[in-house]
């Protein structure tokens, strides 16, 4: 959420940083909404002052034995007219709270210019693409054979769903293993073990509602709950309505969790394999800092997601996000992408982003500035260390042989208890 006091105070320079996103801010309409609201909070003050000063002369006038009807008749009629507008006041303020939820974020100056992801800017590579002596096969095609199942996974669930079996699915779980191992031993995490239901408030607070309801599985009840769409949400969220100890931070949080997802404006993409799926598992890192020290933890959180690429030998190269693909509530994002031989191409497996106060502000988290003594807001990070389907994928690609068989990447040995690889 944007600071509302820069709205009100330069409402031009906030549209003007919003068309970098290619987001059209009616300022026009906005400073109407504004004035109104001045108008009728200054109706409200001035009739709260004149039913305070009536109450007043009521108490004096009984004080001294004097008939107060007319004063208290007074006082009624002020009471009426005050609560007609203050019932104005708040529909009026909840259009502008609806209004300002709406708003992306103001992008960092560093974000490149441009409208879509053709504009994303390449900033280093790691690894090169491996050189086969056969045509390489896609991990459809590789995972059908060892415990791949997209029939079954249908006939329970439907379409984007995936079933694994036998070692393939010791595969999937030694990487989420591998992943929080790493980030904890290696990166000073704090593992946790988060809701994976929560209420529309977290997913307010995160950036998630109200603008991508239509992304979210929503769940019956009373209150109604949503399955995450990433362990973002229930990390970020616990530090919701708290004021931090300036000794406390920084706070790095991991934690592996499934991650649902509805997929309403992917329709006819990837709908072959894993790579696009309503369900998928994923090690989410979530940063907590003061915010002179943010972009600081951008660049060492992106560097934690691609230790665990480098670690699993796969080629990746990572993206600065332009100005029109960074998302909602980032503003500033790295996207990690990994090597697919069957696709010659990067796919992304990571975005790393800085919120800065953007979530901090709609979720009131805040720490206590020493050399102020004041509550200020924190800055949110968050990045994925990886998306384990897709490093699964990336594996089963980067690793094949020509006879179909998969080698196991070294980092995993520990967990596969003895499988060196795949038949």
């Amino acid at each position: 959420m944007l600071d509302p006091k820069l709205l009100r105070s330069d409402l031009t320079g906030v549209a003007a940083e919003l068309k970098r996103r290619g987001f059209v801010l009616d300022v026009t309409a906005i400073a109407s909404m504004e004035e109104q609201r001045k108008a009728v909070q200054i109706e409200s003050d001035k009739l709260r002052a004149e039913r305070n000063a009536n109450a007043k002369a009521v108490g004096q006038a009984k004080a001294k034995g004097q008939d107060a009807a007319a004063l208290l008749a007074t006082g009624e009629s002020l009471g009426r007219q005050l609560q007609g507008v203050e019932t104005q006041l708040e529909a009026i303020q909840t259009q502008v709270s609806e209004l300002q939820l709406g708003l992306p974020n103001i992008l960092h100056a560093s974000v490149p210019e441009g409208r879509d992801e053709s504009a994303n800017v390449e900033v280093r590579r790691w690894g090169a693409p491996k050189q086969f002596d056969f045509t390489p096969k896609d991990h459809v095609a590789i995972g059908e054979k060892i415990g791949m199942d997209f029939e079954a996974a249908g006939r329970i669930s439907g379409a984007r769903f995936t079933v694994l079996t036998g070692p393939l699915a010791r595969l999937h779980r030694a990487l989420a293993q591998f992943m929080l191992n790493m980030h904890v031993a290696n990166h000073g995490y704090c593992e946790a073990y988060v809701p994976y239901l929560v209420q529309a408030p977290a997913l307010l607070g995160t950036g998630q509602l109200p603008k991508f309801a239509q992304d979210l599985f929503a769940v019956g009840g009373d209150p109604g709950f949503y399955l995450i769409p990433t362990a973002e949400v229930p990390l970020t969220n616990l530090v919701r309505d708290q004021i931090l100890p300036a000794d406390g931070l920084p706070l790095k949080f991991a934690a592996h969790s499934p991650c649902f997802r509805s997929e309403a404006g992917a329709a006819g993409k990837d709908t072959r394999g894993m790579i696009r799926q309503h369900q998928f598992d994923k090690v989410e890192l979530v940063h907590i800092v003061r915010p002179e020290n943010s972009y600081a933890a951008l660049e060492e959180l992106t560097g934690h997601a691609e230790a665990v690429l480098q670690a699993l030998e796969l080629p990746y190269r990572v993206l600065a996000l332009c100005a029109g693909d960074t998302g909602f509530s980032a503003s500033k994002t790295y996207d990690l992408e990994v090597w697919l031989p069957s696709q010659q191409r990067y796919r992304e497996i990571s975005s790393c982003s800085n919120c800065e106060s953007f979530q901090a502000r709609r979720l009131q988290a805040r720490w206590r500035n020493p050399a102020t003594g004041k509550p200020e807001l924190v800055h949110t990070l968050n990045g994925s260390g990886v998306a384990v389907g897709r490093a699964l994928v990336a594996i089963l690609e980067n690793n094949q042989r020509e006879d179909g068989s998969i080698t196991v990447p070294s980092a995993l040995a520990p967990y596969m208890g003895g499988i060196a690889v795949l038949k």
